[in-house]
């Protein structure tokens, strides 16, 4: 099963990998510290997996062939024979603990063996138990930071492995400052520009606690050689001070300020060999510094300094956005009518209206009073009046006609009084809705970001841009889970740029990383610019439309990736077919699209396109809205409906049919939408379609699915043969669309 493994590999990295192993094992192998041996092979050997682990095994092995050492080195090679033959039987439920175990263990059983052979057990036990002890701890310290590199890809000093990172680095220094190597110390060269690179990049701090740490590892090589740099960090905290000056100058005062404390405590052979390692660590410094990225590294300080800063300009974003969209839904909304309030209609209004000029009006309204009132009631009581139905008790009103007409005009106005009330209730209700939305917008852009904000890249993009005429509101640059690098940039109305390319391209040379953009999206005051690493995978989308009836075709359908790793396919059939069934599945498109680049989540995007599409017009109009969004960071997707039709993927040789028990967008005051998050891998097949494909054909479709891999014959096919399987005369509008997950270098 191990041979299977490493067989899956790519032979390159394996390649690689086994000779920087083997070239590790083979430096540190004759390494001191304290006066013993150094274990940091040993330790080495406890932590990396195998096959990794026969490198470091072999590297030292060589070494002690190359000396005729063989003797001397038997307990350290013998351990880590051990501690592989351990992790062959074991390795597959391996843990950093384990690891540091087995290692403990392997050096105990080869220290106790050679000493019972030689005769020095009774004093050599406690040491071996010490000396593993010591290794076993350096062993599991490393595993842990291995683990942490595998699963965030970054070296993480602001948790708990922060400890780790220090005994490594500690035990590492002191085995490298025991190489024997003329006139310079590798060990103290490696400390040094370490030292200096945390002076410069995180100030006083960062350059104090890498200085103390390599004068911890110089005196547990030897006291000379601690003595050589105990002054260390407090030239590198001197160095912080400079507030990240040029790199130059920051290396030309950090040998100067350690030069004047070696004149300060005098000069001697040993400090003038630690200031010719030092002179060496700043020139690497100034080659290495251009190409470093705070992208490998964290320190925990810079998301959370920066976070209220990312949560605002976040914030303030959207609030612009859901500002503009409601002024533009009162705007639509101002077509409605205003409620009139009801009129009470009283004898007096009847007179003026009707009786005003009748010759009878004396004999009906004082000789028949009681009648006459009789008979008016019954008239703005009845919901038809005609000559038929007229109230006996004033059968012979001469202006009969007159009051028919009268009363048909209270009662139709009474109607349009009730219609406009319902508007009104319906309307609060939309607005109640509005308001919820709105709170849900709120509440999620202030949730917690899974980022890392990285101040050095903000700093470098601004002054990049300002340097070329662009005046940006705001810059905020971070890494997201997958350590690549995401980019916001902000511009207020008159500072906008045209040309948006430009800023992309001056960006990406600056940082020497190829950078993607998607379309600039603008809230009315601020418009922002996405830049943003390309993520692990890509789609391919193919789609094919047909229009019922050679009329305008009712379906829309849209692409777009909302610059933090998710790709949106979205498809929206408008009521009916034609020009209005066009234009209103554009609109939910296009506001869908704007929303979710403005960084609105999508049940709140959905809930807003439902009361635009509510007040936009007194007729009912309505649309459907099926989205397919796909994580190209972790190959996730997830499917949002509301009325749509079915889905079908494909995955692991089967097709899943998801469907939508919902109604369309516009039809009721509170919007409903399916969500359903799908298994999906890499090169599954997911299948999209307007209601113009009826059900009759998912079998044929199903059995496309299974037999092809051509994605393009895959939505050709289903497109042509929609009419076959169609039992109906009517015809619809059609839109087919297949989308398949590639890697990016596939």
């Amino acid at each position: 099963m191990k041979i299977k493994k490493i067989r899956k590999k790519r032979s390159s990295v394996m390649f690689w990998t086994f000779i920087i192993a083997m070239g590790a094992g083979y430096m540190l192998s004759g390494t001191d510290m304290a006066g013993i041996a150094s274990f940091a092979d040993i330790s080495i050997t406890g932590a990396v997996p195998l096959p990794v682990a026969p490198a470091v095994l072999a590297g030292s092995f060589l070494h002690s062939i190359a000396g005729h050492t063989i003797g001397k080195d038997i307990i350290r090679i013998l351990s880590m024979v051990i501690i592989i033959i351990a992790k062959m039987f074991h390795e597959p439920k391996s843990s950093s603990a384990s690891d540091g175990l087995i290692t403990t263990a392997g050096v105990f059983i080869a220290g106790t063996a050679v000493s019972a052979l030689i005769g020095e057990i009774p004093y050599k036990l406690l040491f071996y138990m010490f000396y593993g002890g010591l290794a076993g701890f350096t062993a599991y310290s490393l595993s842990l930071i291995i683990s942490g590199l595998k699963k965030h890809f970054v070296l993480d000093f602001s948790t708990a492995t922060g400890c780790a990172y220090a005994i490594v680095y500690t035990v590492m220094i002191a085995s490298l400052c025991s190489v024997d190597i003329p006139y310079i110390n590798i060990g103290l060269i490696t400390g040094t520009t370490i030292t200096l690179f945390g002076a410069y990049y995180y100030c006083h701090t960062g350059g104090v606690m890498c200085g103390a740490l390599t004068a911890c590892g110089a005196f547990l090589s030897s006291v000379d050689c601690g003595m050589a740099v105990v002054l260390l960090p407090a030239g590198a905290l001197l160095t912080g001070y400079l507030n990240r000056q040029k790199n130059t100058t920051s290396a030309v005062c950090f040998i100067g300020i350690n030069f004047a404390l070696m004149v300060l405590t005098g000069v001697t052979r040993n400090s003038i060999y630690s200031m010719i390692d030092i002179i060496c660590a700043s020139i690497i410094f100034l080659v290495i510094s251009p190409s470093y990225s705070d992208r490998w590294f964290t320190t925990g300080n810079g998301g959370t300094e920066a976070l209220p800063e990312v949560i605002n300009a976040r914030m303030n974003f959207i609030a612009d956005t859901v500002h503009s969209v409601r002024m533009e839904s009162e705007k639509i909304s101002g077509v409605l009518s205003n409620k009139k309030n009801s009129r009470n209609i009283t004898t007096e209004n009847v007179v003026n209206a009707v009786c005003m000029d009748c010759p009878e009006k004396i004999n009906c309204w004082k000789n028949n009073t009681q009648n006459t009132k009789a008979g008016f009631m019954k008239l703005s009581g009845m919901a038809e009046i005609s000559a038929e139905n007229f109230p006996y008790e004033i059968r012979d009103c001469i202006y009969k006609e007159g009051l028919i007409k009268f009363y048909r005009k209270i009662s139709a106005e009474k109607i349009r009084e009730r219609i406009n009330s319902i508007r009104c209730t319906d309307n609060m209700e939309i607005l109640s809705e509005q308001m919820r939305t709105i709170e849900e917008i709120v509440s999620t852009s202030g949730r917690r970001i899974d980022m890392r904000y990285s101040a050095p890249v903000s700093k470098i993009i601004k002054n990049k841009l300002n340097k070329f005429g662009f005046a940006p509101s705001e810059v905020i640059a971070y890494y997201n889970s997958k350590n690549r690098l995401n980019t916001e940039i902000y511009f207020s109305r008159s500072d906008t740029p045209e040309n948006f390319t430009r800023v992309c391209d001056l960006i990406a040379d600056e940082l020497h990383i190829p950078l993607d953009s998607i379309q600039p999206v603008s809230s009315g005051r601020q418009t922002r610019i996405r830049l943003f690493e390309k993520p692990e995978y890509r789609t391919d989308i193919y789609s094919a439309t047909i229009c019922a009836e050679n009329s305008e075709n009712g379906d829309t359908y849209a692409v777009f990736g909302d610059g933090a790793g998710k790709e949106y396919v979205i498809l929206s059939d408008g009521m009916g077919s034609g020009k209005n069934a066009a234009v209103e599945s554009r609109m939910v498109v296009k506001m869908f699209k704007n929303l979710i680049g403005c960084g609105v989540e999508y049940p709140s995007a959905v809930k807003i396109i439902n009361s635009v599409m509510l007040t936009k017009s007194p007729e009912e109009t309505f649309a459907t809205l099926d989205v397919a969004r796909i994580d190209l960071e972790m190959c996730g997707l997830t499917l949002i409906k509301s009325g749509a039709s079915a889905t079908l993927i494909r995955h692991r040789g089967n097709v899943i049919k998801i469907v939508s028990p919902t109604f369309p967008i516009g039809i009721y005051s509170k919007s409903e939408i399916s969500v359903t998050e799908c298994e999906f891998e890499e090169n599954d097949i997911i299948i999209m379609f307007s209601d113009g494909i009826n059900e009759k054909e998912y079998r044929f479709i199903k059995e496309l699915l299974l037999s092809s891999d051509d994605l393009k014959k895959i939505v050709d096919e289903i497109c042509a043969k929609a009419d076959v399987f169609n039992p109906t005369l009517h015809s619809d509008d059609i839109t087919v669309i297949g989308i398949r997950v590639h890697k990016q270098n596939q």
